[in-house]
């Protein structure tokens, strides 16, 4: 007589994922015709610390930068998508794109993808046609939108707070108005060395790039390494 083997009702699960937050946070802001962006250096898994020196920050035109949080591998695959297809819009156009074009053309890489979408979260930062300050930021899948300042990265909900209260202070009675494009620098970084006392996954040090009618040299800003 044959014995028949028992069945094994346990489902099998596999660990592999595609995934793995890299960790950082991108900031940005615009005061009438600039802008400013900054992001941290700090490249992490866990609690393991890969690199204090990788840059999340990218020159696309003249007048426009991305800012990319997430994973680090779908950041540069996105950055040369992208970087191709502004290549491609200056030979059939025979201009630079403007900030919206970019915004359009970056919604509709991450929104091809949306099925296995890029592990990132982006913002756009940079000066649009008219001369005034824009900022854009994006979700995973593509839906974006325009304001005066945002935050994505894993210090984002902490920064919007911090932001809201100088830029904004809607429920405050006095609020006194950004007066200088110094100012707004030293609001947003700030911020991120605020972001850095309670975040493990954001530090080491912080690029700061200013963009009024060009981009200008990134500003090093030492943080927390601990």
């Amino acid at each position: 007589m044959v014995r028949s083997r028992p069945v094994d009702t346990m489902e099998k699960h596999s660990d592999f994922n595609p995934y793995v937050n890299n960790g950082g946070t991108v900031v940005a802001a615009v005061w009438n015709n600039c802008a400013v962006i900054a992001a941290d250096t700090r490249l992490s898994t866990g609690y393991a610390i890969h690199t204090r020196n990788v840059s999340k920050l990218k020159k696309l035109t003249q007048t426009c930068v991305i800012g990319t949080s997430g994973m680090q591998a779908d950041m540069y695959a996105l950055h040369s998508t992208l970087e191709r297809q502004i290549e491609l819009y200056r030979f059939k156009h025979h201009k630079e794109p403007g900030i919206s074009v970019i915004a359009q053309l970056l919604s509709t890489i991450l929104y091809g993808r949306r099925f296995f979408p890029y592990y990132t979260f982006n913002i756009l930062c940079g000066v649009d046609e008219n001369g005034r300050g824009v900022t854009c930021g994006f979700d995973a899948i593509g839906n974006y939108g325009f304001d005066t300042y945002m935050a994505k990265g894993t210090s984002s909900s902490l920064i919007m707070s911090i932001l809201d209260n100088h830029l904004t202070s809607r429920n405050q009675q006095k609020h006194q108005e950004i007066q200088s494009l110094e100012e707004l620098i030293n609001v947003v970084k700030g911020a991120m060395t605020s972001a850095v006392e309670r975040d493990i996954f954001t530090g080491d040090s912080a690029e700061v790039i200013v963009i009024d009618t060009m981009v200008h040299e990134p500003i090093r800003m030492p943080m927390r390494v601990d």
